[in-house]
C-alpha cells in the first residue's frame, strides 16, 4: 500500500501506545501516517517503553513524546487535558487487555487513560494480547461496553502470537490499521449501497501449463473495492489471478478465465446499485485449449481464438441496470476510442487511461468521459486516485436518483 494525501484524512491524530510485542508494529503504521501528511502527537504508557522507545517514535513523529501525566512541558501542567484538544481523533495501537479495561471501566491513572477520560473526539482501538486473554468474558464485555459507548475496534486478527499460540488476539498490521483510520474518516457517500467490482488480468489456457494473460495486476481494481468500502458500501470483489490481499470487508470471488469471471459476475449481479468493471478482461480466448502440454517443436503453432463476453456490456443491457462504470486501456487516441465505447456500451460514466503509464505501477492518471464532458485526473497513487473515483460516482448516482424521483412524481401526479 502507498499512503496518500487525501483531503479526507484527518489533520492530526494522538497516537497511543499501551505495553506489548505488538508495538514494534507501530514504527510502520506512523510512517504510514506521516507519509499521508497526518500530524502525530504520541502519547506512551510506563509498559509501552519497555517494549519500543521513546526516542524511536519521536524520530518517525517528529514530535515530542509524552509519557509523564505531570509532564511540566504542557501548557498549564495539563498534560491529560491540552494534547488531544486540537486532535481529530485518538488512535491506541498497541491496545493491550488491561488498558481496554481502563477505558470501559472509565479509570484514569495515567496520561494516555486520561486523555481517553478527557477527550472530545473519537477514540479508534487496535487490540493485542493473548488469543486466552481475549477470549475471557471480562475482556469481552469490556469490548462491548467500548463498543456501546461509540468505541472503534481495529481488530484484532487471527494468526500467529508471540507466545508461540495461535488464535484471535493478534493485533492488525500496521497497513490494516492504517487503511481503518482512512475508512473511519471517509465521508459515507455510499452508505447503504451494494456495489460489484472487478479487478485483475484473466487467464486464458492455451494448455495445462500456458496462457494468454496481460501485465494487470489489479492494484487500480483492489483501490476501489478500498475506497468504496470506505464510503460505506457493501463490496463483493471479484479478482483474477492476483498477489494482491483483498480488502478488509469485501467479499471475494476469485476467478480465472473471462468466461470464470463472467459467471461469477453475472450470478452476483442482482441486487447491486453499482457495478465497477476494472479487471482487464481478455477480449479473446483459445477456442480449444489442449488438454496436455503442447511439445516444443521447429514447425509453427497455429491458435485459434474466439471473442469473449462483453461482461459490462451485457450487465448494461440488464432491463434494471445497475450503474455502470467502465474502464478503457489505450495505447493512442484515448479521448475517441473511450467516449466511442462509453457510447457503444451505453455506460453513464467510464475511466480511462494510457496503457504505458498505469499498468503495474503504483499510481495513475484517468480521464472520466459522461454525458457532460471530460473530467481529467491527474497523476497520483492509485488510492487517492480511487477516491476521486468514487466521489464522482456517487455525484453521478445521486443526479440519476434524484431525476428518477421527479420523473416518477410527475407520473403519478399526471395519473391522479
Amino acid at each position: 500500500m502507498i499512503a496518500i494525501m487525501d483531503q479526507n484524512l484527518p489533520r492530526k491524530l494522538l497516537l497511543g501506545l499501551t505495553g506489548g510485542i505488538a508495538a514494534y508494529k507501530v514504527a510502520e503504521l506512523v510512517r504510514l501516517l506521516r507519509q499521508s501528511n497526518i500530524e502525530l502527537q504520541v502519547v506512551m504508557t510506563e509498559a509501552a517503553c519497555r517494549f519500543i522507545t521513546p526516542v524511536t517514535l519521536q524520530a518517525l513523529s517528529g514530535n515530542t513524546v509524552h509519557t509523564d501525566l505531570w509532564d511540566p512541558r504542557v501548557a498549564n501542567n495539563m498534560a491529560h487535558i491540552e494534547l488531544s484538544r486540537d486532535c481529530d481523533g485518538i488512535v491506541i495501537a498497541p491496545a493491550s487487555a488491561d488498558f481496554m479495561a481502563k477505558v470501559a471501566n472509565g479509570l484514569a491513572d495515567d496520561l494516555l487513560s486520561t486523555l481517553c477520560l478527557a477527550r472530545e473526539c473519537p477514540l479508534l482501538i487496535a487490540p493485542a494480547m493473548n488469543r486466552q486473554m481475549w477470549d475471557n468474558p471480562a475482556t469481552q464485555r469490556n469490548v462491548k461496553t467500548l463498543t456501546n459507548d461509540g468505541v472503534t475496534l481495529l481488530g484484532p486478527a487471527t494468526g500467529d502470537q508471540a507466545c508461540g499460540e495461535v488464535g484471535m488476539g493478534r493485533m492488525r498490521e500496521a497497513e490494516e490499521i492504517f487503511a481503518g483510520i482512512l475508512s473511519y474518516f471517509a465521508p459515507k457517500i455510499l452508505a447503504g449501497k451494494n456495489v460489484l467490482i472487478t479487478a485483475g488480468p484473466t487467464f486464458e489456457a492455451i494448455d495445462p501449463v500456458r496462457g494468454i494473460s496481460n501485465r494487470s495486476s489489479g492494484k487500480m481494481g483492489y483501490a476501489i473495492a478500498r475506497a468504496t468500502l470506505d464510503a460505506g458500501a457493501s463490496v463483493t470483489l471479484v479478482s483474477g489471478p492476483s498477489s494482491l490481499a483483498a480488502p478488509l470487508g469485501a467479499t471475494l470471488i476469485p476467478v480465472v478465465s473471462a468466461a470464470e469471471m463472467h459467471r461469477a459476475v453475472m450470478g452476483n449481479i442482482t441486487g447491486k446499485d453499482i457495478f465497477i468493471s476494472v479487471a482487464a478482461v481478455a477480449d479473446y480466448t483459445v477456442k480449444q485449449p489442449s488438454r496436455s502440454k503442447i511439445k516444443k517443436s521447429s514447425a509453427a503453432l497455429n491458435i485459434e481464438l474466439t471473442p469473449t463476453v462483453d461482461i459490462v456490456g451485457q450487465v448494461a443491457q440488464m432491463p434494471d441496470a445497475p450503474f455502470c462504470v467502465g474502464f478503457a486501456a489505450e495505447s493512442d487516441n484515448l479521448h475517441e476510442y473511450a467516449e466511442a465505447k462509453r457510447r457503444r456500451k451505453k455506460l453513464p460514466l467510464l475511466a480511462a487511461n494510457l496503457v504505458q503509464s498505469a499498468i503495474g505501477g503504483d499510481d495513475n492518471e484517468l480521464i472520466l468521459f459522461d454525458d457532460d464532458g471530460v473530467h481529467p485526473l491527474n497523476r497520483q497513487p492509485k488510492e487517492a486516485l480511487a477516491r476521486r473515483l468514487v466521489e464522482h460516482i456517487a455525484n453521478l448516482l445521486a443526479r440519476r436518483l434524484t431525476t428518477r424521483a421527479r420523473t416518477t412524481k410527475k407520473s403519478n401526479k399526471a395519473k391522479t
